[in-house]
């Protein structure tokens, strides 16, 4: 599967941003989907998950409450809205196939990332 990851922006902060990620291929619909970002001089950090089918999904203690991740395996999409944006949302965001050991979230396929960059 190959990811392309879109909707990044400038926002201020309190804003609200969502981005997509397309993905070819024709095991998408098999993959745990998420989002890590990175931001300038820190680690790359786990932002959501969601399983296959969007039974379940998963969220880093940090956006929980503000972001929403979701997934159509038809048109091959996995979206993260981000609601009440704040500067320390600033990075990087790329979407991957993911999985998890123990209590980390880890990529297995990844794609491109797309900025976003809140104001204060």
């Amino acid at each position: 599967v190959q990811l392309q990851a879109s909707g990044g922006g400038t926002v201020q902060a309190g804003g609200s941003l969502r981005l997509a990620c397309q993905a070819s291929g024709h095991t998408f619909g098999s993959y745990t989907m998420g989002w890590f970002r990175q931001a300038p001089g820190k680690d790359r950090e786990f932002v959501s998950a969601i399983n296959f089918n969007s039974a379940h999904t998963f969220y880093a203690d940090s956006v929980k409450g503000r972001f929403l991740i979701s997934r159509d395996n038809a048109k091959k999409t996995v979206e993260l809205q981000m609601n009440g944006l704040r500067p320390e949302d600033t990075a990087v965001y790329r979407c991957a196939a993911v999985y998890k050991t123990g209590d980390t979230w880890h990529e297995h396929i990844s794609g491109q990332g797309t900025q976003v960059t809140v104001s204060s």
